[in-house]
């Protein structure tokens, strides 16, 4: 499966090595980890906690990386997003795409990042000193995922 939601940790080579076995097509690899800073905004951030809408999640992301094998020729992807609990240095979402060639692998796997940091059905609160606070999408982020809006 493409898309898995966990509130376990999980390895990337591990991920990687799995999603390319046995394709001796795949020229490349292009890969994205994320992973809770101690600040956002300028507050030190203790502690944060990801919560998702089961089913209707991993549907949304599986939709995305059609979208992105549509527009793009690779050969498979990954998302494994995690939800739950998670302080500074844990991982958070890896996102693989495999290809012939890098152009593609690059532009499919940011195309599927820009889309979880935006739109993806994940809700995120951060536990800081002044309190707990509901975390929205970055201007930046929304500027980004623009860029691949179909024109016309």
């Amino acid at each position: 499966m493409p898309v898995r939601i966990q509130s376990e940790d999980f390895d990337a080579g591990r991920e990687i090595a799995a999603l390319r076995r046995d394709n001796p097509g795949i020229g490349a690899i292009a890969s994205f980890i994320g992973v809770v800073r101690d600040v956002n905004g300028g507050e030190r951030v203790a502690e944060m906690t990801l919560e998702h809408y089961p089913g209707m999640t991993e549907k949304s992301i599986a939709g995305i990386i059609d979208q992105a094998k549509s527009r793009w020729s690779v050969f498979d992807t990954l998302v494994v997003h995690r939800v739950g609990w998670l302080k500074p240095l844990d991982q958070i979402v890896l996102v693989v795409v495999t290809g012939a060639h890098r152009g593609d692998a690059f532009a499919a796997c940011e195309f599927i990042m820009d889309y979880l940091k935006t739109r993806a059905p994940f809700w995120k609160k951060e536990q800081t000193i002044e309190g707990e606070r509901w975390v929205e999408a970055r201007a930046s982020d929304d500027i980004a995922a623009e860029r691949w809006r179909l024109k016309g």
